[in-house]
């Protein structure tokens, strides 16, 4: 080893400034690819620019209704169309003259759509926070940006929680049908009072804290859960975040915030359900997949939970005869969660201006797709970004539920000089693997830092510069997060932090270290990690288990301080155990603690 150096990367950009570039143009169409040449380098890098010719105004055609001040705004750079209710083949024809797409949550931006634009259409701007209506693996595929507006309706989504909060504990919806058809039934509709009574919100992120501040401005005890919310943010508030299975035990109302992602659809199921306290209320302003609505029929119909007000479902709009829907003890309305007036210009400014921005050649802070990546670099890297991935998600896995990610400290270990070795996509790509699994943003090259910032989240940045040919990009790379507590305590290494190291091998990642262990394990399926006595026969007791749950096993290593000592048996398989299978495993006598982890 020749030299150690560090810097900080924290939320910064090292795109050359204006003045580092020089070039010559000319356009033959108002959008066109060209190459850049660094004055300070022989390196030249290919950028996807968006150029407007003097006299050639992009069009954006707007596809669903947008709040005036978002038009204005797009009318002051482009030509707009706005042509509402189209089909799949009306938007499909249209597509192919126009530059820019504005949607809602109504039109379907497939990958036919993309097809029939010819390469024309450069971003896809989402007026609101979700983008499950666009592709967008075919968006990246056809080099069309996907930028959408997510700080804008936050206080409006957050304010219509705490009305349906409030209706629901006195009645309201019911009181004022019964009142309408001519009854007066004051005894049937007591409410419950809220002062005094234990909040959980799930989801402390933008909109779940402003929920929580109101709620206490009502007299609630707040309580949250969210593995990724900083406690020092949650304490400002006045609000203890918990695990899972305590929020939802202890809690008298539930309010939902969390995003629908595969690890949080049908979260709320009839096991979940069970263990709540009898009589719970539940809100849920967030995604209608998080929660199982057969199970909340079945825990309304049984007692367990007394109440629920919903204004998002699994399908919208539901079917007409939903027994969820119907039920007389559920308070619905149509996903009105952004829906005011205030909302709705702040959302059309918002994303008309992430569109403009992206059309005249801005990165995007709310960019949600990967942009244009040099080919040789991306050929280069393409094994080690995999990596950084795998690394990211397994590391994050580690962190014990409760304990907000803060600060995330990444080491390479490299020949190269620092110049050589962009570093930027590993650093997105770790960021994708820490923030993605509980969350709906799409991490990439464009939003890593802003989304890491916007989640309290410092990543640093290390290089180890090592003596040896410079041919190989890496040798490996290593995460480490600091101030938590693990799921798995061999992780911790000895400066306290959760660490994971890893290299390529015949281009495939592996994992090489786990806290102060040696391993040497493939990152492919899934994982379990046991930490156990060296001793004969740990191997085929385990197999033995997995074999009769018919879970295959790909492979199983063992790394060990010293024979006969600690050890930690690494196991790769193909399918997820069942838990019962996971708790004879545990129960093994030499088996000190395990951990199951999904790549």
């Amino acid at each position: 080893m020749a030299a150690t150096s560090s810097w900080n990367l924290v939320f910064t950009s090292n795109q050359p400034s204006p003045s580092s570039l020089s070039w010559k143009l000319s356009f033959p169409s108002p959008f066109t690819s060209v190459q850049f040449q660094r004055r300070q380098t022989t390196t030249a890098q290919r950028f996807l620019v968006f150029a407007t010719m003097m006299g050639a105004k992009p069009t954006i055609l707007v596809s669903e209704k947008l709040g005036d001040a978002g038009l204005e705004l797009l009318k002051t750079f482009a030509n707009v169309d706005c042509s509402y209710n189209l089909s799949l083949e009306e938007l499909c024809t249209k597509i192919s003259l126009c530059d820019a797409l504005i949607v809602r949550s109504g039109t379907k931006v497939t990958r036919e759509v993309f097809e029939s634009s010819s390469g024309r259409l450069k971003v896809v701007g989402r007026a609101g926070v979700g983008i499950d209506n666009v592709d967008l693996s075919a968006a990246t595929e056809h080099g069309c940006l996907v930028v959408n507006a997510p700080t804008a309706n936050t206080i409006a989504a957050a304010e219509h929680g705490i009305a349906l909060l409030t209706a629901m504990a006195r009645n309201i919806a019911q009181a004022d049908a019964s009142i309408k058809s001519g009854k007066w039934e004051r005894s049937k509709y007591i409410g419950v009072s809220l002062v005094g009574k234990i909040l959980a919100v799930i989801g402390f992120g933008k909109v779940g804290s402003e929920v929580a501040r109101r709620a206490k401005g009502l007299g609630m005890n707040v309580i949250a859960h969210d593995p990724y919310a900083p406690a020092d943010r949650a304490h400002a508030i006045g609000v203890e975040l918990v695990r899972f299975e305590e929020a939802i035990s202890s809690a008298d109302f539930i309010s939902l915030h969390m995003p629908l992602t595969p690890a949080t659809s049908k979260m709320f199921n009839d096991e979940t359900f069970s263990k709540m306290k009898k009589g719970v209320r539940i809100v849920n302003v967030a995604r209608g997949g998080v929660i199982d609505e057969d199970a909340l029929v079945r825990a309304l119909d049984s007692g367990i939970v007394a109440q629920a007000a919903l204004d998002v479902f699994t399908e919208e709009p539901p079917p007409r005869d939903s027994k969820l829907v119907q039920h007389e003890s559920v308070i619905a309305t149509p996903h009105l969660g952004a829906s005011t007036t205030e909302a709705q210009e702040g959302v059309a400014i918002e994303v008309a201006e992430a569109v403009l921005g992206a059309l005249k050649g801005e990165l995007a802070a709310t960019a949600v797709n990967a942009p244009m990546v040099p080919a040789e670099v991306l050929s280069e890297l393409a094994p080690f970004v995999v990596l950084a991935e795998k690394l990211g998600r397994l590391a994050v896995q580690l962190v014990a539920g409760g304990s907000g990610v803060q600060s995330v400290k990444v080491t390479y270990a490299s020949a190269r000089g620092p110049d050589d070795l962009d570093t930027r996509l590993l650093r997105a790509m770790i960021t994708k693997g820490i923030i993605e699994p509980t969350s709906n943003v799409f991490v990439n090259l464009v939003n890593a830092d802003f989304t890491a910032k916007q989640r309290g989240i410092r990543i640093t940045e290390e290089r180890i510069v090592l003596d040896g040919s410079p041919e190989k990009p890496l040798e490996f790379i290593q995460v480490q997060i600091a101030n938590v507590e693990s799921k798995f305590a061999s992780a911790i290494s000895e400066s306290g932090d959760i660490k994971v190291e890893g290299r390529v091998k015949d281009r495939k990642p592996h994992l090489t270290m786990i806290g102060s262990f040696g391993v040497d394990v493939s990152l492919e399926g899934s994982l379990i990690l046991c930490r156990q006595v060296d001793q004969p026969g740990m191997i085929g007791k385990v197999g033995t288990i997995l074999g009769e749950e018919n879970v295959n096993v790909s492979f199983m290593t063992v790394g060990r301080i010293a024979p006969r000592k600690q050890a930690v048996m690494t196991i790769g398989v193909d399918e997820e155990p069942s838990k019962e299978a996971l708790k004879r495993i545990g129960e093994i006598t030499a088996i000190e603690e395990f951990v199951f982890l999904k790549l």
